[in-house]
């Protein structure tokens, strides 16, 4: 499992490893029952403090996403619904396109539309993803 974050952003480290961990969950690349990786090598690659680590982890089994198992580790829990994954992980992703994009002074409503233009299939992109005109 690949885990980024970002340091400068305004979110805490421990929000963005969940994020990380029910992005992993919800696409399939963490199946059920699957460990995560240990508190201390989680946190050696990111080179962050363990209790960051811990607090993501604590909050992802208060949340029914993973459960510990005393001496073995952290599993991905099986009780997550596809759908309602997919929908909670659309939800995080809007939320941080609307920060990003109030940071920037765009509104809802032009982000919005900047998105349906860029998800339509006559968008006329170029190569290096700026608009053909």
């Amino acid at each position: 499992m690949i885990v980024e974050i970002n340091p400068s952003e305004a979110r805490p480290i421990y929000l963005q490893i969940m994020d990380e961990v029910y992005r992993a969950v919800v696409v399939g690349e963490l199946a059920p029952h699957e460990p995560l990786p240990s508190v201390r090598d989680l946190a050696g690659r990111l080179a962050i403090n363990p209790n960051t680590v811990k607090q993501a982890y604590r909050e992802l089994e208060r949340e029914g996403v993973v459960y510990t198992r005393r001496g073995m580790g952290t599993f991905v829990s099986d009780g997550l619904a596809p759908r309602a994954g997919r929908d909670r992980l659309a939800r995080q992703i809007a939320r941080r396109a609307l920060r990003e994009a109030y940071r920037s002074g765009i509104d809802g409503e032009e982000l919005l539309e900047a998105i349906r233009r860029e998800g339509s299939p006559e968008r006329g992109r170029n190569d290096s993803g700026e608009d053909g005109s």
